[in-house]
């Protein structure tokens, strides 16, 4: 690197390290500022390797400054960077709008999860918006399990475990979790009391029947039953003397209304298929969604609502409860749907419930499958969805995740973290090429030296054996040319070998020379790489041994992973690990 262009380095690096410290409120960090310096500046990237010695000095300097003189300073250098952040800073940044007629301490919240399995990366939204608002207005944050359909959402009974799980790995803890099938008889205090307020009549009609004198807007024959009667016809409903499809209770409401999904809507159904939860076995008479959710919102203190624009007739047709009962709704907010990229899996629990079954994935921690659970095992942190979710804001048009806003934040919260290490993919279309390192015109040292972490120094170095090695087949150069092994040294490929020759890293910097990963073909460590795209295997070097499961690393220039814990001797999948690895990781993203 010449005076010129370091000097260019050191004025960009001061500019970006005066604007992270003030944007962020605290001191800079090399680590921080590399990134954006070397994507708004091309031209240092052939420089990496000696652009942190350039910026540590400076960093230390503006770290010395207070935030006044940091201003002033920023101001001189790169005016434009002030002015954005004073734009900024008048600005309001949280992308979730305030809760109308939210005061602080006063805000309830729900997530209300049919428990019919772990959750898909779409459920994420709720727990990560409704865990902010409640700490922006130190509210309370409820779980109640909507487990009151034991037939056709058949309540999966290590989904309840399962999704509080995830609640965690997104880092909130509800105040309260509910099961709405520990209460039903609270639902059938609530059902008598309304229908001795004239608000809900038995009904013997079909389905069929009922449909066609609703579209019509006509009464239900059984309509104007007296008060006696449709308590002892309840009464029955709730000691099972009914079958499935024999009597429901309606909620009386508005026979001519304009939306007929409004006119007399079931509030209790028969279901003769017991619910897998030992303590709700018995029961055959379930309420329906909107009776069970209206009432539990209303005992529960729930100030605020969030639900999906299609759910609109859910709160029109609780109001007629709630006027009955002369209780207040709570304010509600709806949004659409949130698709995510990336993924072949449609985001579907039943979908991903069969796929399992069918053997196409091998549960829901499969990376190729589009779960919570399976983020969590690549190593992605909660805190990252949490981010993107809430970066998504509150419309009510569908909106796509981009799985690379995710994978960008995650970044900025393990980078600093992830030590560094080599592994060397075997692909079909790019299979790994196995060479001797050689003596040229100097001695081939016996083994590399790259550092844990480039922008920490203090955490030493790995030991990486040389002699025979392995290297990606793209990234080999032409016959006679030359590549520098990483923390190793300058070599030439020559027929089947690799001469080491005497040169220093100035061959890289004029940009002949291209900088590549390698691994010891000897005593390389046979590992399994888990991704989204499916399995890759290849050789990782020795030092990763060492390293615990669950740490996450940086594979050096191929991405973040999370080392895995297994048997080899109790691993064997026709379709992933077979008990010839050493090490298993789970990609998380590049």
């Amino acid at each position: 690197m010449d005076d010129e262009l370091r000097e260019r380095v050191a004025a960009a690096g001061e500019a970006a390290a005066l604007f992270n410290a003030l944007k962020h409120g605290n001191d800079p960090d090399v680590g921080a500022i590399m990134g954006p310096i070397m994507g708004e500046n091309p031209e240092f990237r052939p420089h990496g390797d000696e652009i942190p010695g350039v910026l540590a000095p400076v960093v230390n300097e503006v770290a010395e400054l207070d935030d006044a003189e940091r201003r002033e300073r920023l101001g001189e250098l790169a005016p434009d960077r002030l002015a954005e952040l004073e734009a900024d800073d008048e600005a309001d940044d949280r992308v979730l709008p305030d809760l109308p007629n939210a005061e602080d301490g006063e805000v309830v919240m729900r997530a209300a999860p049919n428990p019919n399995g772990p959750w898909h990366v779409g459920h994420a939204r709720m727990p990560a918006v409704i865990g902010t608002y409640k700490q922006r207005y130190d509210g309370e944050f409820i779980c109640r399990f909507d487990d009151t359909d034991p037939e056709t959402k058949r309540p999966d009974l290590d989904a309840y475990d399962a999704i509080l799980e995830d609640i965690e790995y997104l880092g909130f803890e509800p105040d309260r979790v509910l099961r709405a099938s520990d209460r039903l008889e609270t639902y059938y205090d609530h059902a008598r009391e309304l229908i001795d307020l004239g608000g809900a009549y038995t009904c013997s009609c079909s389905g069929d029947e009922f449909s066609e004198l609703k579209n019509a807007g006509e009464a239900c024959p059984h309509r104007e039953k007296d008060v006696e009667t449709v308590r002892e016809e309840f009464a029955a409903m709730v000691d099972g003397e009914y079958s499935a499809g024999e009597m429901v209770l309606r909620v009386k409401t508005d026979i001519d209304h304009k939306n007929p999904a409004l006119r007399d809507w079931v509030a209790f159904r028969m279901i003769d298929t017991p619910h897998p939860r030992e303590e709700a076995a018995e029961y055959r008479c379930w309420p329906m969604l909107d009776f069970q959710s209206g009432v539990d919102d209303h005992l529960t203190g729930v100030t605020h609502i969030i639900r999906g624009i299609d759910l609109q007739d859910s709160a029109k047709r609780q109001r007629f409860v709630y006027d009955y009962f002369d209780w207040e709704y709570p304010e509600v907010l709806h949004w659409g749907h949130v698709q995510v990229d990336e993924y072949d899996v449609k985001l579907s629990t039943s979908t991903i419930k069969q796929l399992i079954a069918d053997g196409e994935l091998t549960g829901w921690d499969d990376p190729r499958a589009p779960t919570i659970r399976s983020m969590r095992r690549r190593g992605i942190r909660g805190q990252a969805l949490v981010d993107s979710m809430t970066e998504l804001g509150m419309s009510t048009s569908d909106v796509d995740l981009a799985m690379s806003s995710v994978y960008a934040n995650n970044r900025d919260l393990v980078d600093d973290e992830a030590d560094r290490y080599f592994f060397v993919r075997d692909r079909d279309d790019a299979p790994a090429v196995e060479l001797p390192i050689v003596d040229g015109d100097a001695p081939a040292p016996e083994a590399g030296h790259p550092p844990l972490h480039p922008e920490h120094p203090d955490r030493g170095e790995r030991d990486v054996p040389a002699g025979r090695v392995v290297v990606e087949s793209p990234d080999l150069p032409p016959e006679g040319e030359r590549v520098w092994l990483k923390g190793y040294g300058p070599v030439r490929y020559e027929g089947d070998e690799l001469v080491f020759l005497d040169a220093d890293i100035e061959i890289v910097r004029e940009g002949d020379v291209d900088v590549v990963h390698w691994a010891p073909a000897d005593e390389g460590l046979e590992t399994l790489l888990r991704t989204v795209d499916g399995d890759v295997r290849g050789i990782a070097e020795p030092a990763l041994a060492d390293v615990d499961p669950d740490t996450v690393v940086q594979f050096v220039r191929v991405g973040f992973a999370r080392i895995d814990a297994f048997d080899p001797e109790a691993t064997d999948e026709a379709d992933g690990p077979n008990g010839s690895e050493d090490l298993v990781a789970y990609y998380a993203h590049p």
